[in-house]
């Protein structure tokens, strides 16, 4: 039987879908060519640059055979007709095309190989269009549909989700991952931590210590950063932020492909991207940023910054003060710094000063659960790790351990569930200067210079120090991480080994 025979059997079948219509975009013989080629020379497909998966073929028997070929050649097989032979004997659809005959008839012309990475590009792009049907049909279904409360807004966020993925080449439903797939992807990671000095398996908080309890941030986990006002939490979100940025900035520079950096998004509703900068500035350039602000630097210091602002010029960290963002546009823009700069860390803070859908305005507590849970859906979306920046409740300044513990988490439980990590920030210097005791005069009594010499030397003891408590981690075990935190340029960085043991108890 010709091939056009056998294909014509194709356009017939049932499952070709109709929209007003008209056929699908899709073009079988394409796959077939396509198919036959690889079945004539393997290192076609070694050599392919398009993405190519089973569903992007239309015709189901041919996302089979594709899905044997490729797990074939994992196993270092070769795959022609006689060894696919074996998997489809008692294959009914291809029992309707002749049997066995068919994937020889695949390979009778080989004009597959004339320009096989075009139909690849083909076969790829009318799948795009295929779900760009879907998201269209769905689109219009759920414009035309108010039985239920209308909620555009909703309508239109889910419509844009359902486009990035199509833009993406991804399935508008995803499938289901093979153990084999989640494996490979798992065995990647490790790989990357082992090249990495075997400690990072994600994406780099730039801090060594912190690097080694957590293995770095990883895609698609939601950490919450959470501390009392003063802790130093934005100012941590903005060091991790440029490390990890200023990493992939540098690797890009010594042409490494693998990097643990990525570039970042931080959605700032708290302060300005000038005063995000301002801090960066100092940070780098080793200079106060309260000097700074009031321009109290010298010239040499300005020549400092001046460097500093060059070299960072290129750095993939942007910044997006837009206040009051409700979680839905945070969503939406998050996507269009992924769609555009491929941006792998997004951070958020605060994420109290997010605001929900409008329907639970009058439950803060389900409002702030809704925004966790849309946080923890970007993550998965994107597939990148997001930070977000929480507040406390004011119950840990009634202990006298002001240590946070998880049932600190402001205003709702939902937090700490959404979350893969919480950590909190605490550093005891601030506690115990604000206990200073009255400074002595020299006619002071004995008491009163020993209890502020007591203090100076507590002071002493615990100045630039900080704790960063990693309450909860799916991935690995809590515990403290030290590091130190100098206030003047708002920088943290690690301990040396010695005062990492002798800090704290």
């Amino acid at each position: 039987m010709a091939e056009t025979d056998l294909l014509s059997r194709f356009t017939d079948s049932s499952d070709t879908e109709n929209v007003e219509g008209r056929k699908l975009p899709s073009n079988i013989e394409a796959e077939a060519a396509f198919l036959g080629a690889i079945l004539i020379d393997n290192r076609v497909l070694e050599d392919l640059q398009t993405p190519l998966r089973p569903h992007h073929f239309f015709e189901p028997l041919h996302q089979r055979i594709f899905e044997r070929i490729v797990k074939l050649l994992d196993r270092n097989a070769v795959a022609t007709p006689v060894t696919l032979k074996p998997y489809f004997e008692t294959d009914d659809a291809l029992k309707q095309l002749g049997g066995i005959t068919y994937l020889a008839q695949l390979t009778a012309d080989g004009q597959g190989l004339l320009a096989p990475r075009e139909l690849a590009n083909q076969i790829y792009d009318l799948a795009l269009l295929r779900e760009l049907v879907s998201v269209g049909r769905n689109l219009v279904e759920g414009a035309l549909d108010t039985s239920d409360e209308v909620a555009p807004m909703e309508k239109i966020e889910q419509a844009e989700a359902d486009l990035f993925r199509v833009a993406e080449g991804a399935a508008s439903g995803k499938e289901a991952e093979s153990f084999g797939q989640a494996t490979h992807k798992a065995l990647g990671l490790i790989e990357k931590a082992i090249n990495s000095g075997g400690h990072v398996s994600g994406k780099t908080t730039g801090l060594t210590t912190v690097n080694e309890k957590i293995g770095g941030l990883h895609d698609s986990d939601l950490v919450i950063l959470a501390g009392r006002p003063g802790m130093g939490k934005t100012s941590l979100a903005t060091n991790i932020a440029f490390n990890c940025a200023d990493r992939m900035l540098r690797d890009q520079a010594d042409g490494i492909e693998n990097t643990v950096g990525a570039g970042v998004a931080f959605f700032s509703l708290e302060m300005s991207a000038d005063q995000l900068a301002t801090r960066i500035l100092a940070e780098q350039a080793k200079i106060s940023s309260e000097a700074l602000r009031m321009g109290k630097i010298s010239r040499d210091e300005f020549q400092q910054l001046s460097f500093a602002s060059q070299r960072l010029a290129e750095l993939p960290l942007y910044i997006d003060d837009t206040p009051a963002l409700t979680i839905a546009a945070l969503r939406t823009r998050a996507r269009r710094l992924k769609r555009r700069h491929d941006i792998g860390l997004i951070v958020v803070d605060y994420l109290q000063l997010l605001q929900g859908s409008g329907r639970a305005n009058d439950n803060r507590v389900n409002e702030i659960s809704e925004i966790s849970r849309g946080l923890k859906t970007l993550a998965k979306e994107l597939e990148l790790p997001v930070i977000a920046l929480s507040q406390l409740s004011r119950a840990v300044e009634q202990r006298d351990d002001k240590r946070p513990m998880l049932s600190d988490l402001r205003e709702s439980g939902s937090i700490e569930q959404d979350a893969d990590m919480v950590w909190f920030v605490y550093r005891e210097d601030y506690y115990v200067a604000s206990r200073e005791p009255k400074q002595p005069q020299p006619d002071d009594d004995t008491k009163v210079h020993e209890v502020h010499a007591a203090w100076a030397a507590e002071m002493e003891r615990v100045h630039g120090l900080a704790e960063l408590i990693v309450a909860k981690q799916r991935h690995g075990a809590t515990g403290k991480v030290h590091l130190r935190f100098e206030p003047k340029i708002t920088r943290f960085s690690d301990l040396a080994e010695e005062d990492r043991r002798s800090g704290y108890d």
